[in-house]
C-alpha cells in the first residue's frame, strides 16, 4: 500500500528521524530500511529520499558526513544531531496524540489498527 504524498509530508521525516536515533545511515540504506521496516508502506525512492535529507539537514535536525565506505566508494552518512532528537521526542508525542484521537473516535483499536 502506498501512502498518498499529503501523509507521506508528514510520516516520512519523522521516520528518517527514527531511524537515524538508531545509527547513522546512509541515503539508499535509509531507503531500503524505510521499505524494508515498514512492509512497504514507507517506501520511497531516492529522489523523495534525497530531498527530504537535504531539508532536514537545512533545519539543523540531521547532519550528513563524506566519508570512504568499506567498498572504497565515497557516502555520505547522516546522523541524528541533538536539535533532531528534540524534534522527533516532539513529533513522536503529536503522533501518538493523533493516534489516541483517532482511536477515540472509532478509526483505530487500542493497538492503532485501523478499526
Amino acid at each position: 500500500m502506498r501512502i498518498e504524498t499529503e501523509l507521506m509530508r508528514g510520516a516520512g521525516p519523522v521516520a528518517v528521524l527514527k531511524l537515524l536515533q538508531r545509527g547513522e545511515m546512509y541515503g539508499y540504506e535509509l531507503v531500503e530500511a524505510l521499505a524494508s521496516r515498514s512492509d512497504g508502506v514507507l517506501a520511497m525512492g531516492q529522489s523523495t529520499l534525497y530531498p527530504m535529507l537535504y531539508n532536514l539537514e537545512s533545519k539543523g535536525l540531521v547532519e550528513g558526513v563524506w566519508r570512504e565506505s568499506d567498498s572504497g566508494r565515497d557516502r555520505k552518512y547522516y546522523k541524528l544531531t541533538e536539535k533532531g532528537q528534540k524534534r522527533l521526542a516532539e513529533d513522536l508525542k503529536q503522533w501518538r496524540a493523533l493516534a489516541g484521537a483517532l482511536g477515540a473516535l472509532g478509526v483505530l483499536d487500542g493497538k492503532g489498527v485501523p478499526a
